[in-house]
């Protein structure tokens, strides 16, 4: 029987240790193609590349643990599904995971999660898509921890299929796997960065600004993605790139604009 292609991409780059986990655990379930980006490009969201050319170079990262074939582009995680699918695969793909991101990528992160974008791009194209993230920003994470939950959910939507117009975003509390209490499917808590700009002075006069900020929950529910992850259990949400809000159609067609 045929295995599975599995497209593996993220926005850390192809040499992070959280993709290099990734594609160790894919192998054990199809056959892996590699395209990501040749250096860090977290926080970029779904942006892509449109004034600047695009360079995509086949290399061997690892070869006794790496991919079939793997790609370092000089574009963002959006712009390596897309070269992916138009231009390096010689057929589409039948699932895309993207990660495992170091940090979270739960409640509000995830609009400028360019772990998520890639996998929602691949979720544009039609094709079933999750993006992984771990709960450690430490360069030097213990992935392991989380293979075999990782492997237990790809396997999982292959064999039952993504609903349609649907991404998974799964976040991996930083807990040792026999810590971690289950699955839990969960909306996006309410939340948000409450910023502010460190202003400086550099040596020539001239003011610069670090962008900074504390992460402020609003949402008390037990079925959100933060609750679950203070309380160990990884978080699966389903999300859409259907960004309609359905529910205010019908408040505004009732607003006088003749």
């Amino acid at each position: 029987m045929k295995k599975p292609l599995i497209l593996v991409t993220n926005d850390d780059g192809i040499t992070a240790p959280g993709i290099r986990a990734l594609i160790r655990y894919m192998k054990d379930i199809g056959d892996v193609v590699v395209v990501a980006p040749d250096g860090p490009q977290s926080g970029q969201g779904h942006a892509i590349t449109i004034d600047n050319t695009l360079h995509a170079n086949k290399i061997v990262v690892d070869e006794k643990q790496g991919a079939l074939e793997e790609y370092s582009c000089s574009g963002t995680p959006a712009d390596c599904v897309k070269m992916a699918l138009q231009e390096l695969l010689n057929r589409k793909p039948d699932i895309c995971v993207s990660g495992i991101n170091h940090g979270s990528n739960s409640s509000i992160n995830v609009i400028y999660s360019g772990t998520m974008s890639a996998a929602i791009e691949a979720g544009i194209e039609g094709i079933p898509a999750i993006g992984f993230s771990l709960c450690d920003y430490s360069w030097n994470a213990d992935f392991d921890q989380a293979g075999e939950i990782i492997k237990k959910i790809v396997s999982e939507s292959l064999e039952n299929s993504i609903p349609k117009g649907v991404v998974l975003n799964v976040n991996i509390p930083k807990a040792q796997k026999e810590n971690i209490k289950g699955i839990k499917i969960c909306r996006q808590a309410r939340a948000n960065w409450k910023e502010k700009f460190d202003k400086r002075t550099s040596p020539a006069g001239k003011d610069y600004y670090w962008l900074t900020g504390e992460f402020e929950l609003l949402d008390k529910g037990e079925d959100t993605d933060e609750w679950a992850l203070a309380n160990n259990y990884v978080s699966i949400v389903p999300t859409q790139f259907d960004l309609t809000a359905h529910h205010a159609i019908q408040q505004l067609n009732g607003w006088q604009f003749e």
